[in-house]
C-alpha cells in the first residue's frame, strides 16, 4: 500500500506575478527588534493590560515583591532556630 503524498496543493492564484515583486529584503525590520523580548500573552491576560507599559509596571511590582520575599526568607534561614529547650548555665 502506498503512502499518501505529503505535498500540499498549490493554492496560489494564477494571476500572481512574482517577477514584478522583485527580490525580498532579508531582515528588513530586524534592527527595530534588537534588545526587545516578545512574549505572547493569553487573551484573558492581554485584556487586563491595555499597553505594554502596563504589563511592564505589573511585572516590576511582582519582581519587587518576590525580591523582598526572597530577602526575608534568607534572613530567616540565617537566624538561629528557636527551640523549646533553654540552655542552662
Amino acid at each position: 500500500m502506498k503512502k499518501a503524498s505529503r505535498r500540499r496543493p498549490d493554492n496560489l492564484r494564477p494571476e500572481y506575478d512574482f517577477a514584478s515583486l522583485g527580490q525580498g529584503v532579508r531582515g528588513k525590520y530586524a534592527e527595530r527588534l534588537k534588545g526587545t523580548t516578545l512574549v505572547a500573552l493569553q487573551p484573558e491576560v492581554a485584556e487586563a493590560f491595555p499597553t505594554s507599559e502596563a504589563v511592564n509596571e505589573a511585572l516590576r511590582a511582582v519582581l519587587k515583591v518576590t525580591a523582598v520575599m526572597r530577602r526575608s526568607a534568607a534572613v530567616r534561614k540565617r537566624s538561629p532556630a528557636r527551640t523549646s529547650r533553654s540552655k542552662r548555665p
